[in-house]
């Protein structure tokens, strides 16, 4: 008989009050002093009336990224006799506090108290569904009977407005009046902190469990080059150079560092290869939209909402938006942790019933890679 999955138990933590759309060159800063000339439209776009950052108006960090995680996992076992049980520890985040140890091993120390096994998973918003993945098959294999999936994103220091100076004051040198390259400023009033994770047990536990079906992930690098990118720029020719191959002038110049996404590109495949996903998970596992009670989809921006549904309508799968569930909008877009704390709203909001179906999507523009996973939803 297969081993079943249950996700037992979830959580999320936000850090300090939420921030609102006037308020966010106040913690971001203003790059040479002014206010960016794409803000507005950024956030007419993006539909995001606050986020979190893990600063303070000093741009001081108030939370590292493994405390964030650490604070979610606590909250979800407040118990440190729960704690001492778990068996797996699988992290997910695009922004780790630093390169080395890993990030597993940084949350690992931060949330517990005894020796265990510890996965990290690196990447952008994919690093969720792969942690994910990871826990899951650690249960389904026999290797454990518990898993703790962790996500967790600090991002803002990396959008501080300090951190152009250097790049800002380069072109000021060669232009009357400078401005930081769109595919780099946008992102800037898109991105927001936060950490959330999910417990997952061989068995049911509690009141409601959700039976995780299957996952399903997918990746077409093979045929697209990044599109989302950091620590590295493309060079005249056309190739993605690592943050290795440059100077220390020219890491400032450019900014190198910070992330930078392929606007082009990104309108013109994201979805399209994200609708592509669907249908294979759907085919593969022989599963009929229709089923389907709820979706959380994990989005950028409420543009890129329309355009999914629209192209998910064009293809004839019936999944209206009527059974999408998504807190973009009030939570900001947390990259790896935007799935999980979309789900984790939804199992405390009491619209669950028994048998309810849950599809998570989730897209990663970095090199277009995705993920769908399914779940059931069961009382005891």
């Amino acid at each position: 008989m297969e081993q079943k999955v249950f996700i037992t138990k979830t959580a999320s933590f936000f850090p300090n009050m939420p921030v609102c759309n006037d308020e966010m060159e106040e913690y971001l800063g203003l790059i040479g002093g002014k206010k960016s000339r794409v803000r507005s439209v950024i956030l007419r776009q993006n539909g995001i009336k606050s986020r979190y950052y893990a600063l303070d108006k000093e741009q001081n960090i108030t939370h590292s990224n493994a405390e964030m995680a650490a604070l979610s996992i606590k909250k979800m076992l407040p118990d440190e006799k729960q704690r001492a049980m778990v068996q797996v520890l699988a992290c997910g985040t695009s922004t780790p506090d630093m390169m080395l140890p890993s990030q597993a091993s940084m949350v690992h120390g931060a949330a517990f108290d005894h020796p265990m096994e510890i996965y990290s998973l690196a990447g952008v918003c994919m690093t969720s569904i792969a942690a994910l993945k990871t826990a899951f098959m650690s249960i389904m294999s026999g290797n454990s009977s518990n898993a703790v999936c962790s996500t967790s994103e600090l991002v803002s220091p990396v959008l501080l407005s300090k951190f152009f100076n250097e790049e800002y004051n380069s072109l000021k040198k060669i232009e009357e009046n400078p401005i930081i390259a769109f595919n780099k400023d946008f992102l800037r009033f898109m991105l927001s902190d936060g950490a959330a994770c999910c417990y997952l047990e061989k068995e049911m536990s509690g009141e409601m469990s959700l039976e995780i079906n299957w996952i399903e992930t997918i990746s077409f690098a093979n045929q697209y080059p990044a599109c989302m990118y950091m620590w590295g720029e493309y060079n005249e020719s056309g190739r993605l150079k690592s943050w290795k191959e440059f100077d220390g002038k020219e890491m400032g110049e450019k900014s190198v560092w910070c992330i930078k996404q392929n606007v082009k590109l990104l309108n013109e495949v994201v979805i399209p290869l994200f609708v592509d996903a669907i249908e294979i998970a759907f085919k593969k596992h022989n599963v009929s939209p229709e089923v389907i009670d709820y979706v959380i989809p994990h989005i950028s921006s409420m543009y890129f909402y329309n355009v999914l549904a629209k192209e998910i309508d064009s293809r004839g799968i019936d999944m209206k938006t009527d059974k999408w569930f998504t807190n973009l909008t009030t939570v900001g877009n947390i990259g790896s942790v935007s799935i999980f704390a979309g789900l984790d709203e939804l199992v405390h909001s009491g619209r669950l019933i028994d048998g309810n179906k849950i599809l998570l999507l989730v897209p990663e523009s970095g090199r277009f890679t995705y993920g769908v996973v399914l779940l059931t939803v069961k009382y005891a």
